[in-house]
């Protein structure tokens, strides 16, 4: 998880995270130079389980998701916003679909969105997207991949990082690749509450064809790029 200045959200969404977590899990927050009372909050909840880390300047939402990715040590690694809720089961749910499946590098699923009251306005996201497509191709064309739905294995991550800095998102960047090495794994059932409020860091509004002509030929390229490297390296062993 990557905070900044979250504290209206933030409670919900740890209280949320850790009633599913077990002995050996973590919560790995980094925090983005916040300027309200995020990092006291997160201090006082008092969890043997989070392992709280703080920017030593400001750097935006893609270095500190990188380095929170970077810092975990789970084989199954969650992305997590600092304001949506995970619903009950979404752990057991996604670790269960990685056991059942040896190959899949990704597992994701559904979810609702909800306001800044909390109030339930879509009962499925992927419905809005048309239902869930995860191939490549259908990435390029429209992104389907919400990162907060998702959660990589230790594998894939370290194809992951580092994140190109002039990705388009790093959720289309992560499935993106899961699809490249591996498959993905779609769970129909919603596990998350994803809110859409005025302070949302993804873009709510639709872009302009060129800018997403754009990032998709960037994307295309990155891809490529790391597809390259990571068989050159392999082949070097």
């Amino acid at each position: 998880m990557a905070t900044y200045n979250g504290t209206r959200y933030l409670p919900q969404q740890i209280r949320s995270v850790l009633d599913q977590l077990v002995e050996a899990d973590e919560l790995v927050i980094v925090d983005d130079c916040s300027r309200d009372d995020t990092v006291a909050l997160i201090e006082s909840i008092g969890s043997s389980r989070i392992r709280l880390y703080r920017n030593d300047r400001n750097q935006g939402v893609f270095h500190s998701f990188e380095r929170a990715l970077s810092l975990s040590q789970g084989e199954v690694v969650f992305l997590c916003d600092q304001d949506d809720v995970w619903l009950p089961g979404k752990r057991q749910a996604f670790v269960d679909a990685f056991v059942r499946d040896p190959a899949a590098l990704i597992v994701l699923s559904d979810a609702q969105v909800i306001d800044a009251q909390s109030n339930v306005t879509i009962t499925s996201f992927m419905a809005t997207r048309g239902g869930f497509q995860g191939s490549l191709w259908s990435t390029l064309a429209r992104n389907r991949y919400l990162g907060c739905t998702m959660a990589l294995r230790r594998s894939l991550l370290h194809r992951v990082v580092p994140i190109p800095r002039n990705v388009p998102m790093h959720d289309m960047w992560i499935g993106a690749l899961g699809t490249i090495f591996g498959h993905v794994v779609y769970l129909e059932k919603p596990y998350l509450q994803y809110r859409r409020h005025g302070g949302n860091v993804s873009p709510s509004t639709p872009q302009s064809l060129w800018r997403m002509l754009r990032w998709r030929v960037t994307l295309a390229y990155l891809l490529l790029v790391r597809w390259s490297s990571v068989k050159i390296a392999g082949a070097s062993r």
